[in-house]
């Protein structure tokens, strides 16, 4: 009996005591995809259940090993009354929106969930994560409350409830599913198919297709079709949210795609905070603030730093050595000329092609890499550093943090 799987159980006999708690337990066992298990009594039995429970709790009680009555409580609930919760469900889930006046407006909400990123203690944090959080969780609750009472008769004759408040609950979920897809994209968070998706998507299936045919407010140019619009012709609201997920975006790129590269990630970091004040000037002009993160968000898929050199454009490895260099060598590269970075511009190649040969060489014992790239570059990285200053100690940073480099990105870890 004790099968998580089991969702149903049809009782069609006589059942009391011992024998009812046994039976119940076919479909009590909770499992990811199951919240619940479901009683169909067609004998009327299952008004026994409290004096049942509450005998094996004195039972429990008097051998010292039992549970406590309280422990349980809620433990079952009558799916005809389920429906009785939708009401405050559905007020707790709006509730979310409560600075949004009008809740037609889908860009509107969309703005109201969309990441709000801002430098706190000099890092960047989402302050609208936990609106997220509240907003997926509160879904969840009222899409899977609406699933029970749409299959219990009941609802459907309850005269508290009119067809208006039914139709409003189900388009309600339609709205709102779409919307937390299209959040999910906008702030860069896995999509996870999970059971709450699989059972609303059956919910929008059986009863929510179709539940209200609306005239066009307009003409559709067939022509014009599957072309996306231009920034120049987006409303506002949708001009800001746009700017809002490139600047999340940009976020999360600097943070995780350039951990192999220190220098980028620290300068981008630092431009990143010079563009959300310019931002901030340009308040009043959205689309101006849209096209200065677009531009810069450009920037950093293509690591394009002023005081990196060109030819090292498109080899992000040999780029992270040179920003190396220049981390740990500061002084001598605030002084160079152009023909001296040209040189370690070359070195910086160089180092790329030793990384190469070594992770190639120890392919099949991939523990030796990390120490034959030290052997290799040691002298050859203290003899350059020498050459503008530097020291044993100055060389042994650069060539950890090269090994550091090839960790996080040649080597994954």
């Amino acid at each position: 009996f004790d099968e998580p799987k089991n969702a149903v159980l049809y009782i069609d006999k006589p059942l009391k005591g011992h024998n009812l708690i046994q039976a119940i337990a076919r479909v009590n066992r909770l499992h990811p995809d199951k919240k619940f298990g479901l009683l169909i009594d067609y004998r009327g039995i299952l008004s026994e259940l409290d004096t049942t429970i509450q005998e094996y709790q004195d039972l429990a009680s008097r051998t010292q090993g039992g549970y406590d009555i309280d422990d349980i409580d809620g433990l079952y609930q009558q799916m005809s009354t389920e429906y009785k919760r939708l009401p405050q469900l559905y007020k707790e889930l709006w509730a979310i929106f409560d600075g949004v006046k009008n809740k037609s407006d889908t860009e509107a909400l969309r703005h109201a969930l969309l990441p709000r990123m801002e430098e706190i203690n000099g890092e960047m944090v989402d302050k609208n994560q936990k609106r997220r959080e509240d907003f997926y969780e509160a879904l969840t609750a009222f899409a899977t409350c609406l699933k029970v009472a749409l299959q219990s008769a009941t609802f459907f004759e309850d005269k508290s409830f009119t067809d208006n408040d039914r139709r409003q609950y189900k388009e309600t979920v339609k709205q709102l599913s779409s919307l937390r897809q299209t959040v999910q994209q906008d702030s860069g968070e896995r999509v996870s198919y999970d059971e709450y998706a699989h059972e609303v998507k059956k919910l929008l299936n059986k009863h929510v297709v179709g539940v209200e045919v609306r005239d066009s407010d307009g003409v559709y140019e067939v022509g014009k079709m599957g072309q996306k619009q231009a920034p120049e012709d987006w409303s506002e609201d949708k001009t800001r949210n746009e700017t809002d997920i490139i600047k999340t975006r940009v976020t999360k790129m600097i943070e995780q795609e350039l951990g192999d590269d220190p220098y980028a990630q620290e300068a981008f970091s630092k431009l990143l905070r010079e563009a959300i004040e310019d931002a901030e000037k340009l308040f009043e002009h959205p689309l101006k603030q849209y096209m200065l993160f677009r531009e810069f968000e450009e920037q950093v898929q293509e690591r394009r730093l002023d005081d990196i050199p060109e030819r090292l454009t498109g080899n992000h490895h040999a780029q992270a050595y040179y920003g190396v260099f220049k981390k740990h060598l500061p002084e001598a590269f605030t002084v160079m000329d152009e023909q001296a970075q040209d040189k370690w511009v070359e070195i910086a190649f160089d180092v790329d092609n030793v990384v190469s040969q070594s992770v190639a060489e120890n392919s099949i014992n991939p523990n030796n890499i990390e120490a034959d790239i030290r052997n290799k570059l040691l002298p050859k990285i203290f003899a350059e550093a020498k050459a503008v200053g530097g020291g044993i100690e100055q060389t042994k940073k650069i060539v950890e943090a090269v090994v550091q480099v090839v960790r996080v990105g040649q080597l994954g870890h």
